[in-house]
């Protein structure tokens, strides 16, 4: 007697069970290298090519057939996802879409382990987890045929950066023959490799749960002694002594699980020779927006501005947004709704978003003009250009170290004729005069 196989089962090119996904978004005290723009909306949900961060991780995670349900977890309030999970359950149809609410920062891994019943019910296969503060092209389907091929625990999105950026990063050593991980560590002290995380892993759902139960085992037993090299890690990974409970909670992927995986799990690596862009500071939305917008002109996207004289390729604007056909736009430049750009204005290499108006003849340049805020007719906002390869976006100026891009916080006004460069603006600022490198309080 044979035994048909699904229609859907058989597209996804194998017989195995259904595949979950799990978006990290953190919560309300991160985000803070994000300010100004994460004080008046969350990181995830930042408008990047004409959509918010999170939407782009939905995109890809309704390319691969096996996956019905998508649970994002973080320590937001539940309000603050309702309308962008509405708004998404209509777009993804096939997707259930629901935000499971941390009571405290629990860590990448902790957060997974505390909802492991919602997340291992209907008994998934396989489980995706994705930082939601990651822009690249999500190649998933790749991942989870590699993990079928190799009969993975885990696998690992990895891609190539600089010797000198890699050390930022956790590092993968690997089998070049195999793809198979034989080391982990996260942001070494010295090279070990430039193979390096890209925040996106698959997990065998039998492999995962137990793997974050030893390491909060090892936790309880024997309280680790870790080196943090930068306050952010201390603050996510620092809790009160004499509540033991409490500090088992706190376990992280990349420094409690990855690297015990490699040592003794079928754990590989996909590296990704496409795009891959970290969304950590206010100005890396800028590359991220350009990555993005790329990839839109590439796939042939119809919500892109067509090219003419005034528009450069890739551009968009929000159907609600007003440009003058004067104006011109382009490259890598997104319009949000309601926003205004009059006669002969320049944007280039820029965010310009909800409500904001840029005045005629004014020139924007690598930079975010926030929410409501109006740059005055000739007037010049810009910001300063990185390389491409750069996963920085500081640069060093007479001595100091200063925001490549200029960002206006929400409601900024620039007055006529005035010159901004590489400034970051707090919200309800009005900026009369020439100002250049400072951070406007």
């Amino acid at each position: 007697m044979s035994l048909q196989v699904p229609l859907r089962e058989k597209l996804n090119g194998s017989s195995g069970g259904p595949t979950k996904a799990v978006i990290l978004v953190g919560g309300s005290s991160r985000g803070t290298r994000f300010r100004p723009l994460s004080l008046d909306v969350p990181k995830p949900l930042f408008d990047v090519a004409g959509h918010p961060i999170i939407w782009h991780c939905l995109t890809a995670i309704n390319k691969v057939p096996s996956i019905h349900e998508v649970y994002l977890i973080g320590y937001y309030e539940e309000s603050v996802f309702r309308d962008f999970i509405k708004d998404s359950s209509s777009e993804f149809p096939n997707l259930s879409i629901k935000y499971l609410r941390e009571y405290q920062a629990l860590g990448t891994a902790g957060g997974l382990y505390h909802f492991r019943d919602a997340i291992l019910k209907g008994r998934p296969e396989h489980i995706f987890v994705l930082n939601s503060d990651v822009c690249c092209s999500f190649p998933l389907n790749e991942m989870l045929k590699l993990a079928q091929e190799k009969d993975a625990e885990a696998v690992i999105l990895g891609t190539r950066v600089s010797e000198d950026a890699a050390t930022n990063f956790g590092c993968i050593v690997s089998d070049a023959h195999t793809r198979r991980v034989l080391h982990y560590v996260e942001k070494p002290e010295s090279h070990i490799s430039n193979l390096i995380n890209c925040g996106v892993y698959l997990f065998a759902a039998d492999a995962l749960f137990p793997s974050i139960r030893s390491a909060i085992k090892r936790r309880t037993d024997r309280p680790r002694l870790a080196s943090h090299r930068s306050s952010e890690n201390l603050a996510s990974s620092f809790m009160i002594d004499d509540d033991d409970t409490e500090k088992s909670e706190v376990i992280r992927l990349e420094q409690d699980i990855l690297s015990d995986m490699a040592d003794n799990k079928q754990f590989f690596v996909y590296e990704t020779k496409d795009f891959w862009r970290q969304i950590k500071t206010a100005g890396s939305a800028i590359p991220a927006n350009a990555l993005y917008l790329q990839k839109a002109l590439q796939s042939g996207s119809n919500e892109l501005a067509p090219p003419s004289p005034n528009i450069i390729p890739p551009v968009y604007i929000h159907p609600t947004a007003q440009v003058h056909p004067t104006a011109k736009l382009g490259p890598n430049v997104s319009i949000g709704p309601r926003a205004t750009v009059d006669a002969g204005a320049r944007v280039k290499e820029s965010i310009v978003l909800e409500d904001a108006e840029i005045k005629h003849d004014a020139c924007v340049l690598y930079s975010i003009i926030g929410w409501g805020s109006r740059v005055g007719a000739w007037a010049r906002v810009e910001g300063t250009p990185t390389p491409v390869t750069s996963h920085n976006t500081t640069i060093v100026k007479n001595g100091v170290k200063v925001q490549a891009i200029t960002i206006l916080g929400k409601e900024c006004a620039v007055g006529d004729e005035v010159r901004v460069q590489n400034c970051v603006c707090l919200p309800f600022k009005e900026l009369k005069r020439d100002v250049a490198n400072e951070v406007i309080m």
